[in-house]
Protein backbone atom coordinates (compact mmCIF):
# COMPACT_ATOMS: atom_id res chain seq x y z
CA UNK A 1 0.00 0.00 0.00
CA UNK A 2 2.93 2.76 0.74
CA UNK A 3 4.52 1.52 -2.40
CA UNK A 4 1.88 2.87 -4.32
CA UNK A 5 2.93 6.31 -3.89
CA UNK A 6 6.50 5.58 -5.06
CA UNK A 7 7.71 6.60 -8.38
CA UNK A 8 9.12 3.49 -10.14
CA UNK A 9 12.79 4.78 -9.58
CA UNK A 10 12.22 5.16 -5.80
CA UNK A 11 10.22 1.76 -5.77
CA UNK A 12 13.11 -0.49 -7.34
CA UNK A 13 15.16 1.57 -4.76
CA UNK A 14 13.04 0.33 -1.91
CA UNK A 15 13.11 -2.91 -2.93
CA UNK A 16 16.59 -3.30 -3.59
CA UNK A 17 17.28 -1.80 -0.07
CA UNK A 18 14.85 -4.40 1.51
CA UNK A 19 16.11 -7.19 -0.10
CA UNK A 20 19.86 -6.17 0.66
CA UNK A 21 18.88 -6.12 4.62
CA UNK A 22 17.28 -9.51 4.06
CA UNK A 23 19.95 -11.12 2.51
CA UNK A 24 23.02 -9.01 4.68
CA UNK A 25 21.59 -8.06 7.81
CA UNK A 26 22.40 -4.19 7.29
CA UNK A 27 21.23 -1.49 4.66
CA UNK A 28 23.91 -0.96 1.59
CA UNK A 29 25.64 2.52 1.74
CA UNK A 30 24.65 5.42 -0.59
CA UNK A 31 27.89 4.64 -2.79
CA UNK A 32 25.96 0.73 -2.80
CA UNK A 33 22.96 1.75 -4.03
CA UNK A 34 24.22 4.33 -7.10
CA UNK A 35 26.50 1.85 -8.43
CA UNK A 36 23.48 -0.98 -8.47
CA UNK A 37 21.40 1.95 -10.46
CA UNK A 38 24.14 3.28 -12.23
CA UNK A 39 24.13 6.82 -11.00
CA UNK A 40 27.06 8.72 -11.40
CA UNK A 41 27.16 10.67 -8.17
CA UNK A 42 26.15 9.65 -5.11
CA UNK A 43 24.19 12.74 -5.18
CA UNK A 44 21.49 11.29 -7.21
CA UNK A 45 20.81 8.17 -4.85
CA UNK A 46 20.95 10.74 -1.88
CA UNK A 47 17.77 12.37 -3.83
CA UNK A 48 15.87 9.35 -4.34
CA UNK A 49 16.71 8.40 -0.27
CA UNK A 50 15.01 12.10 0.85
CA UNK A 51 11.77 11.20 -1.58
CA UNK A 52 11.93 7.74 0.44
CA UNK A 53 12.70 9.56 3.66
CA UNK A 54 9.43 12.43 2.99
CA UNK A 55 6.90 9.67 2.21
CA UNK A 56 7.83 8.41 5.20
CA UNK A 57 9.39 4.50 4.23
CA UNK A 58 12.99 5.57 5.32
CA UNK A 59 14.75 7.23 8.49
CA UNK A 60 18.18 8.04 7.74
CA UNK A 61 21.03 9.24 10.45
CA UNK A 62 23.21 11.87 8.89
CA UNK A 63 27.35 11.88 8.67
CA UNK A 64 26.88 7.95 9.24
CA UNK A 65 27.58 5.20 6.20
CA UNK A 66 24.55 2.11 7.40
CA UNK A 67 21.88 4.26 9.07
CA UNK A 68 19.43 4.05 7.56
CA UNK A 69 16.09 2.33 8.93
CA UNK A 70 12.99 1.35 6.76
CA UNK A 71 10.42 2.04 8.91
CA UNK A 72 7.83 -0.24 8.25
CA UNK A 73 9.92 -3.73 7.92
CA UNK A 74 10.08 -6.33 10.52
CA UNK A 75 13.01 -7.58 10.05
CA UNK A 76 16.33 -7.79 12.23
CA UNK A 77 18.57 -4.72 12.19
CA UNK A 78 22.45 -4.11 12.86
CA UNK A 79 24.36 -1.20 14.65
CA UNK A 80 27.75 -0.14 13.50
CA UNK A 81 30.83 -0.67 16.16
CA UNK A 82 33.05 2.26 15.54
CA UNK A 83 35.64 1.33 17.90
CA UNK A 84 37.26 1.24 21.03
CA UNK A 85 36.16 3.57 23.91
CA UNK A 86 38.27 3.52 26.83
CA UNK A 87 36.88 2.94 30.46
CA UNK A 88 40.60 4.17 31.73
CA UNK A 89 42.63 6.46 30.58
CA UNK A 90 41.45 7.68 27.38
CA UNK A 91 42.29 6.06 24.20
CA UNK A 92 42.70 7.23 20.14
CA UNK A 93 39.49 7.43 18.42
CA UNK A 94 39.34 4.56 15.31
CA UNK A 95 36.62 4.26 13.25
CA UNK A 96 36.36 0.48 11.87
CA UNK A 97 33.85 -1.56 9.99
CA UNK A 98 31.84 -3.84 12.51
CA UNK A 99 28.44 -4.19 12.65
CA UNK A 100 26.03 -5.29 15.28
CA UNK A 101 23.03 -7.28 14.69
CA UNK A 102 20.08 -6.10 17.20
CA UNK A 103 16.54 -7.18 16.97
CA UNK A 104 14.28 -3.76 17.78
CA UNK A 105 15.95 -4.06 21.69
CA UNK A 106 15.86 -0.04 21.29
CA UNK A 107 12.98 1.03 19.15
CA UNK A 108 12.80 4.59 20.85
CA UNK A 109 16.42 5.35 20.55
CA UNK A 110 17.57 6.06 16.97
CA UNK A 111 20.93 6.53 15.38
CA UNK A 112 22.28 3.81 18.28
CA UNK A 113 25.77 2.55 17.61
CA UNK A 114 28.30 0.62 19.54
CA UNK A 115 31.61 1.25 21.76
CA UNK A 116 33.48 -2.16 22.82
CA UNK A 117 35.04 -0.72 26.26
CA UNK A 118 38.55 -1.05 27.33
CA UNK A 119 39.84 -0.68 31.17
CA UNK A 120 37.82 -0.91 34.55
CA UNK A 121 36.62 2.37 35.35
CA UNK A 122 33.09 1.72 35.06
CA UNK A 123 33.09 -1.63 36.71
CA UNK A 124 30.92 0.11 39.47
CA UNK A 125 28.35 0.17 37.23
CA UNK A 126 28.55 -3.25 36.15
CA UNK A 127 30.40 -2.39 33.07
CA UNK A 128 33.37 -4.68 32.30
CA UNK A 129 36.44 -4.61 30.18
CA UNK A 130 35.10 -6.04 27.01
CA UNK A 131 31.62 -5.03 27.45
CA UNK A 132 29.97 -3.85 24.24
CA UNK A 133 28.09 -0.34 25.17
CA UNK A 134 24.80 1.05 23.51
CA UNK A 135 25.18 4.92 23.31
CA UNK A 136 22.59 7.14 22.02
CA UNK A 137 24.03 10.53 20.30
CA UNK A 138 22.92 13.18 22.37
CA UNK A 139 25.50 16.51 23.08
CA UNK A 140 23.16 17.35 26.32
CA UNK A 141 23.08 14.66 29.10
CA UNK A 142 21.24 14.68 32.29
CA UNK A 143 23.57 15.26 35.29
CA UNK A 144 24.75 11.79 35.74
CA UNK A 145 24.01 9.70 33.11
CA UNK A 146 27.04 8.10 31.34
CA UNK A 147 28.63 9.45 28.75
CA UNK A 148 31.10 8.88 25.84
CA UNK A 149 33.09 11.98 25.86
CA UNK A 150 35.56 13.09 23.07
CA UNK A 151 39.01 14.54 24.40
CA UNK A 152 41.58 16.10 22.44
CA UNK A 153 40.75 13.14 19.54
CA UNK A 154 40.34 10.82 22.51
CA UNK A 155 37.00 9.33 23.87
CA UNK A 156 36.17 8.10 27.22
CA UNK A 157 33.12 6.29 28.87
CA UNK A 158 32.38 8.09 32.30
CA UNK A 159 29.96 9.84 34.58
CA UNK A 160 28.61 13.56 33.42
CA UNK A 161 28.34 16.12 35.97
CA UNK A 162 28.38 19.74 35.43
CA UNK A 163 30.59 22.00 37.79
CA UNK A 164 31.49 25.80 38.23
CA UNK A 165 34.60 25.58 36.13
CA UNK A 166 33.62 23.56 33.22
CA UNK A 167 32.64 19.56 33.78
CA UNK A 168 33.86 16.61 35.63
CA UNK A 169 33.63 13.15 34.42
CA UNK A 170 33.09 10.67 37.06
CA UNK A 171 34.32 7.13 37.02
CA UNK A 172 32.13 4.45 39.01
CA UNK A 173 35.30 3.35 40.34
CA UNK A 174 36.81 4.20 43.89
CA UNK A 175 40.41 3.63 42.92
CA UNK A 176 40.55 6.20 40.32
CA UNK A 177 39.90 9.93 40.05
CA UNK A 178 37.61 12.06 38.25
CA UNK A 179 38.53 13.99 35.07
CA UNK A 180 37.99 17.90 34.95
CA UNK A 181 37.40 19.69 32.05
CA UNK A 182 37.26 23.13 31.41
CA UNK A 183 36.10 25.10 28.79
CA UNK A 184 39.00 25.79 27.14
CA UNK A 185 39.70 21.96 26.65
CA UNK A 186 38.62 20.22 23.10
CA UNK A 187 35.45 18.24 24.37
CA UNK A 188 32.77 17.27 22.90
CA UNK A 189 29.89 14.79 24.42
CA UNK A 190 29.02 12.16 21.72
CA UNK A 191 26.31 10.62 23.44
CA UNK A 192 24.93 8.53 26.70
CA UNK A 193 24.83 5.14 27.56
CA UNK A 194 21.29 3.08 26.76
CA UNK A 195 22.54 -0.37 27.08
CA UNK A 196 25.51 -3.10 27.80
CA UNK A 197 25.95 -6.50 26.12
CA UNK A 198 28.50 -8.55 28.28
CA UNK A 199 29.95 -12.11 26.39
CA UNK A 200 30.37 -14.72 28.73
CA UNK A 201 32.86 -16.72 25.92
Amino acid sequence: MLEAQLTPRQREIYRFIRQYVQEHGYVPTVREIARHFGIRSPNGAVCHLRALERKGLLERQRGQARAMVLRHEPWHYSLPIYGVVAAGSPVEALQQEERLQLDELFPKHHGLFALRVRGNSMIEDHIQDGDLVLIEPKSNPCEGEPVVAWINGEVTLKRFYRESGGIRLQPANSDMKPIYVSPKDNVRILGVLRGVIRSYR
